[in-house]
């Protein structure tokens, strides 16, 4: 009994650090942490002065960009994609939200990383708003020598809360 016992304890502990090792696993340190903090203020600056040059910046050359409408593909075209949208709309309020548990380093190398989070705007076009949007995002980061890019940029659009429907006349409801 006692060795079963023993046995169980010691899966169970094996069983535990399993995982929480997996989670340090691909931590970035503290530096790399630092630097796609600042990565996102740099984001957060280009929507909101509306600067696609400088949005396009942040990207690889063989980025891609997946929004709604589909899929970007290369810097130039990523560029000129949002060219086209600050011509449409104005952007303001633009924040970045990193996850708690981001970012994630991927392979050995060191130079490429992954982020997810939450994302707010306030979007206001040419006959309609300002209104404020949200959603969550992925990247994956490449560096290019000190400077990390995005290689992948996947974002999705949280739904607007469902109206309340109106009450409709009835014996208690008049």
């Amino acid at each position: 009994m006692k060795l079963s016992l023993a046995g169980a304890l010691t899966g169970l502990a094996i069983g535990s650090a399993v995982p929480a090792f997996a989670q340090q696993e691909d931590a970035a340190d503290p530096q790399i942490t630092q630097q796609l903090v600042a990565f996102s203020r740099k984001v957060d600056e280009a929507w909101n002065n509306n600067d696609a040059a400088a949005l396009a910046a942040l990207f690889t050359e063989d980025a891609v960009l997946v929004e709604d409408t589909g899929p970007v593909y290369g810097r130039k075209a990523i560029e000129q994609h949002y060219a086209d949208l600050f011509q449409k709309m104005h952007f303001s309020g633009h924040l970045d939200n990193p996850d708690q548990n981001s970012p994630h380093m991927i392979g050995t190398a060191g130079n490429e990383a992954w982020t997810n989070g939450e994302w707010t705007v306030t979007i206001k076009g040419q006959n309609w708003g300002p209104k404020e949007f949200k959603g969550h995002w992925l990247e994956i980061y490449r560096r290019e020598g000190d400077t990390w890019k995005k290689r992948l940029d996947m974002w999705n659009l949280t739904p607007a809360p469902a109206a309340a429907p109106s009450p409709t006349p009835g014996p208690g409801n008049p």
